[in-house]
């Protein structure tokens, strides 16, 4: 992402690219004032921070016209923040891998993308949803695996062409681990990932969902769900929550339970100080695979 877009793609168009040694909010807007940046492309925490922190009030965002978030999901209500906040810029989100060199779907220019969707599909590349048990195709807003093909697929995995043979298909298809679907529009929604699902009974609960959800509490300022084994249900989903302010486990478990499915329900929450996340917001999930009350 850093050097695909943020260095080639602006140099390769003649565009100047601002840089710092190290990412500092408080430099970071001023860098946009001083040198009256016009596109921004942004980690999901980045653009948390440009929807909420009061720093951004002191800082002239006039010259913005373009935000783009990718990397980690990115919620509905961040994007919408972010967009009500910098009402001069388009605000969107895009998605690829590194195995589709950065891109697959993309924000139009002009109308950004729908608020929680990644945009859609680029051109010259094509995108199939998959039943990743069936291999068949489905239909509008069915979810399923998204697969992938265009120029921008990588070649291979260097000297592995097994794990090359298991990611790419004869047919030249990327299967890309993500759970999505697309809606009568063509907009492509990202759900999670395949392998991140937490299978509760005979159903998949998809953490990425529960997440956005507990992050419109008012008093959480970050969240993560991973599984715990269970021995009636397989699994069940637990949380991992960041307060912003008095809240206890229960009174959680409680919001959540009227706005969620029985099998979605959250069985037990711990509170940290920060949820580990990668530098484009990631959540490491495997740092916090610990045992909940």
């Amino acid at each position: 992402m850093g050097f695909v877009v943020h260095v080639a793609t602006a140099l390769a168009i003649g565009a100047t690219v601002v840089t710092i040694p190290s990412f500092d909010l408080e430099r970071f807007l001023e860098l946009i004032q001083r040198h009256r940046a016009t596109f921004l492309v942004a980690p999901p925490p980045l653009m948390a921070a440009l929807a909420h922190h009061p720093l951004v009030d002191a800082c002239d965002m006039s010259s913005v016209e373009f935000i783009i978030s990718g990397g980690a999901p990115l919620s509905a209500g961040v994007q919408r923040a972010v967009a009500a906040r910098i009402p001069t810029a388009v605000v969107g989100q895009g998605w690829g891998m590194t195995e589709t060199t950065i891109g697959a779907t993309a924000a139009d220019r002009v109308f950004g993308s729908v608020p929680g969707s990644v945009g859609r599909v680029m051109p010259n590349t094509q995108l199939r949803v998959v039943d990743p048990g069936t291999g068949q195709d489905l239909r509008v807003h069915e979810r399923g695996e998204l697969w992938v093909k265009g120029p921008q697929l990588m070649a291979g995995y260097h000297n592995n062409p097994a794990a090359t043979a298991e990611t790419i298909d004869a047919h030249g298809w990327l299967h890309t681990g993500d759970l999505g679907y697309v809606d009568q529009d063509g907009n492509v929604f990202i759900v999670d990932r395949l392998k991140e699902l937490i299978k509760v009974n005979a159903y998949q609960v998809a953490p990425a969902e529960l997440e956005a959800l507990l992050a419109t509490h008012p008093a959480v300022a970050d969240a993560a769900v991973i599984p715990r084994p269970d021995h009636a249900r397989g699994e069940i989903p637990v949380a991992v929550v960041v307060a912003r302010g008095e809240v206890g486990g229960d009174e959680l478990k409680a919001w959540m339970a009227t706005r969620v499915a029985p099998h979605k329900r959250i069985r037990a929450v711990r509170f940290v100080d920060a949820i580990p996340r990668t530098p484009s917001g990631k959540i490491l999930r495997r740092l916090l695979a610990q045992p909940l009350p």
